[in-house]
């Protein structure tokens, strides 16, 4: 059931994280060369620890690799492949802020500015910035903590819900803030609810319009949809499968359903192929302003060693000394990696269609190292650390 097939050719005002030593950007002249063997190696290995499928897509200038591996559905065996849609959880953040940060170059909005002076009254704390909340710094609690404690019962309850952005920032505001605002980074789906208000109140618009008009029209994303409330996947896509809680209990389809739990956090549908686009043409300056740029590119501390997070986007830093940019995503059936060198030159995304299941998780990660690092990695002694399922229920941890 495990196959792999592979396509090769040419395709027409805080303390900063210090970066590691980087001999040579990804993607550059001097970088590593993609271990595609080590990325096919990655996907079978997702499959023999419970996803479905996986597939990879890595764009380096003018070549691409691809590589698949298992089913996109397991009704009719269909095989993964690149030209499958599926929904990328979390990496929705990262074009969450690109909207936010062109509002910013437009000077509609002030990332220090309070979030209350544009959406009155809806935070309890005047101290907490567009910069906190987009840098997950607010305090905010994550309502999907206590959402999906049980990740089926969790999620059969909202498959089919429609939820309105302020009963979302309600069911936050029920529970005890984290930290002061900016004291502390912690996760929260809460920060990027209220990101999409944000964008609502500015332009008039829907968070969907805004999408379409900066990002994916300009940038001829066809693979790319905000949905909600709606619950299918448009055209060719891959099912997703989440596991339940109860070992050895069967895979549950979780492919239909409004992501209204999300919205603006985590509700986008995209392609590998649109996502490499995407952060190519974000960390290649093409989406904002270098100046706004720079301030996605603020890293401050996050959890796990080797991590840094600005505003809605991600800095990892490789086994190699290599950084690269981009977003995790984890929605139910999904897991996303979706990166890209600091020039935006060499781009990977790569998703599993499961959820819910750690060592998925983790093993995705590697598929970074063999994109970016080439075969000059050497895999760690000891038991790897474990990723953290922040994109969803960030509390709840895997040993």
């Amino acid at each position: 059931m495990a196959s792999a097939r592979v396509v090769v050719g040419a395709v027409a005002g805080a303390v900063l994280l210090p970066l590691l030593a980087v001999p040579a950007h990804a993607g550059s002249p001097t970088a590593p060369a993609v271990d595609l063997a080590g990325v096919r190696g990655v996907l079978r290995s997702a499959l023999a620890q419970g996803a479905p499928g996986s597939m990879a897509r890595i764009d380096d200038g003018g070549t691409v690799y691809r590589a698949a591996a298992g089913v996109a559905d397991r009704g009719s065996g269909r095989a993964m492949g690149d030209a499958d849609r599926f929904r990328i959880g979390s990496v929705t953040k990262t074009f969450t802020a690109v909207v936010l940060l062109q509002l910013v170059d437009e000077k509609k909005l002030s990332l220090d500015a309070p979030v209350n002076r544009y959406l009155p009254g809806l935070l309890p704390d005047d101290r907490i910035t567009v910069r906190h909340v987009l840098g997950h710094r607010s305090g905010l609690y994550d309502y999907t903590n206590d959402m999906f404690a049980k990740t089926v019962p969790g999620f059969e309850a909202v498959r089919k819900k429609v939820f309105t952005p302020r009963e979302l920032v309600k069911l936050s505001l029920g529970r005890p803030r984290t930290n002061a605002p900016g004291a502390a980074y912690s996760y929260s789906n809460t920060n990027f609810v209220v990101a999409g208000m944000l964008i609502e109140k500015l332009t008039g618009n829907p968070v969907r319009t805004e999408y379409e008009n900066r990002i994916i029209q300009p940038l001829k994303l066809s693979d790319t949809f905000y949905v909600h409330p709606g619950t299918k996947i448009p055209g060719r896509h891959a099912r997703g499968y989440l596991t339940p809680d109860q070992a050895g209990a069967p895979l549950v389809d979780a492919t239909e359903q409004t992501v209204s739990w999300a919205q603006s956090a985590g509700a986008l549908i995209s392609s590998t192929r649109d996502l490499n686009t995407f952060l190519s043409a974000l960390l290649g300056g093409r989406l904002t302003s270098a100046a706004q740029l720079a301030q996605m590119e603020r890293w401050l501390p996050s959890s796990g060693s080797g991590q840094g997070y600005g505003l809605g986007l991600r800095r990892r830093d490789l086994s190699c000394g290599i950084s690269v940019y981009g977003h995790t995503g984890a929605v139910q059936g999904f897991y996303t990696y979706a990166f890209a060198s600091k020039d935006g030159k060499r781009a990977l995304a790569a998703v599993a269609n499961t959820s819910n299941n750690g060592t998925v998780l983790n093993t995705m990660l590697r598929t970074l190292d063999s994109a970016f690092c080439g075969k000059t990695v050497r895999a760690p002694r000891g038991k790897a650390p474990v990723e953290r399922h922040e994109d969803m229920a960030p509390a709840l941890t895997l040993d």
